[in-house]
């Protein structure tokens, strides 16, 4: 009779016996399936690194097998054309307006296509160029494949609106150009506010709306209120108004942190008229060389770039004169034809550092076609910002560059010019020796022994004042000199007086 217990065992051989058959079983499909070349039935075994590294996943990839017909990770430039309205002056000038304008669309990153100009007495009311033109730009547009049309001119919101619903491209002025440009270039705190403010004051009259968000309604009020009554009662401000409020908001803000700025400018040129340091300031067109006089007259090392409107934000530098007079020289904003009021308004307290100077370095391309164009810009607007009583140099700069006939005209026009080139260095010294005369000097005339202790006074005179002699004795320095009322009173107690 068998026991229990050896039927247990015989059991539990049997059931090893059943495992070990389904074991080799599963590995000859293993081992079949390796021969047949699937490979392992658990899949690829990685390390910890291979693991945790990222792998592309087959079959996302959008990538066009021909690169050339993408542009890969480069921003895409905007394709323009042209457009300028030619009402009057010369053929020749009409095509350097436009010149300056492809110049402009240019400095702001754009590829300019073409450019064609319309002679009209006056713009069209509706479209700028005429409903007729407009279909002709249309097709021009369509043949050239632009995105956007540039024109010569500021336009009105409504001449805007018509001429992009014929084009069907983006439209855009020059106005609106020149501030893009602005704000591509703006770098400090009050250049970027001023900035702002003036693309506010241009864009707050273009705002579009469409539909029933140009309607007002009276809004609110339930049954019983007074007022609108029946098919009044709405959704009360509008879109566009809301925007139109918070643009209005926002301006506010900015004229109060651009007039907070202005008075940190205003205490140093106080602080600096309180220690009689005369000033200087470079005013001229765009692209003039007004920064690269400013590097070779004190080497500033400020930015010089052939570009329009390289330098928006004024740059001051301490300069001295042949005669070791010192004084302070400031690179300001460059103008333009038709600078946009926006602009003159928004930057005033920056271009208040030409109307406050003591000289204008007035500085003119030589090599301009039309430089008589550029001084009658910039003196518009120096009128504008009421600088036209301070003293004036003109600088016909870029001499190596120059037609000489253009530099013999302008020198006959302009009786108190000189003639320099900032590259090369000619006619800087002579520069220089004109600067010193024209500086206002110092009105009283003092002898004084002023004692060794008072070594302060010494140097405020060499500093604000025109030093005529020093002489050293055993009493101290005895100093003939000019200088400025205020420092004439504190040397009074140390006067001498000659036979």
């Amino acid at each position: 009779m068998t026991s229990t217990f050896d039927s247990r065992t015989r059991s539990s051989e049997s059931a090893n016996r059943l495992a070990d058959l389904k074991a080799e079983a599963l590995m000859d499909e293993d081992l079949a399936a390796i021969d047949e070349g699937l490979g392992n039935y658990d899949g690829e075994q990685y390390d910890r690194s291979e693991r945790a590294a990222l792998r592309r996943v087959a079959g996302l990839s959008t990538e066009l097998q021909d690169v050339t017909e993408v542009e890969y990770r480069q921003l895409r430039l905007e394709r323009v054309v042209l457009v300028g309205v030619w009402t009057d002056g010369t053929l020749e000038e009409a095509e350097n307006s436009m010149a300056e304008l492809a110049a402009l669309a240019e400095t702001a990153g754009s590829e300019v296509l073409d450019g064609v100009i319309q002679r009209r007495d006056k713009p069209d009311a509706a479209t700028y160029i005429g409903s007729g033109k407009a279909q002709e730009l249309r097709d021009l547009v369509a043949s050239t494949g632009a995105d956007t049309v540039v024109c010569d001119g500021e336009l009105t919101p409504g001449q805007l609106i018509h001429l992009e619903d014929v084009v069907k491209v983006k439209v855009v002025d020059r106005t609106a150009l020149i501030l893009d440009i602005f704000a591509q270039h703006a770098k400090s705190r009050e250049g970027k506010a001023q900035v702002s403010l003036a693309q506010m004051q241009y864009m707050l009259p273009r705002l579009r709306g469409w539909g029933q968000s140009l309607s007002r309604q009276m809004g609110g009020g339930g049954s019983g209120t007074s007022g609108g009554g029946m098919a009044t009662r709405g959704p009360g401000e509008t879109k566009i108004e809301t925007d139109r409020r918070r643009i209005r908001e926002k301006m506010a803000k900015l004229r109060k942190e651009i007039a907070e700025m202005k008075k940190g400018r205003d205490t140093k040129r106080q602080e600096r008229r309180r220690h009689q340091v005369p000033s200087v300031a470079i005013a001229g067109y765009t692209n003039a060389g007004k920064s690269s006089l400013l590097n070779r007259l004190t080497g500033a090392g400020v930015l010089v770039e052939n570009a329009l409107f390289a330098t928006l934000d004024p740059t001051v530098r301490r300069a001295q004169t042949p005669s070791g007079r010192l004084y302070t020289l400031a690179d300001t904003v460059g103008f333009v034809r038709h600078l946009p009021h926006h602009l003159v308004e928004a930057f005033r307290s920056t271009m208040e550092e030409v109307a406050d100077a003591d000289l204008i370095l007035h500085v003119v391309d030589g090599s301009h076609p039309e430089p008589e164009t550029q001084l009658a810009s910039v003196r518009e607007v120096i009128v504008s910002v009421e600088a036209q009583n301070v003293p004036e140099i003109v600088v016909i700069n870029k001499a190596d560059a120059a037609d000489p006939a253009v530099l013999q005209r302008l020198l006959r026009r302009e009786p108190h010019a000189i003639v320099v080139s900032a590259r090369s260095g000619q006619g800087i010294d002579e520069l220089l020796a004109l600067i010193d005369e024209e500086l206002p000097r110092p009105a009283v005339e003092v002898r004084a022994l002023v004692p060794y202790t008072r070594g302060d006074l010494v140097s405020r005179v060499h500093a604000e004042g025109e030093l005529l002699s020093a002489e050293h004795t055993a009493e101290g320095t005895l100093l003939h000199a000019k200088v400025a009322a205020v420092l004439a009173a504190e040397l009074e107690r140390y006067a001498v007086v000659t036979a």
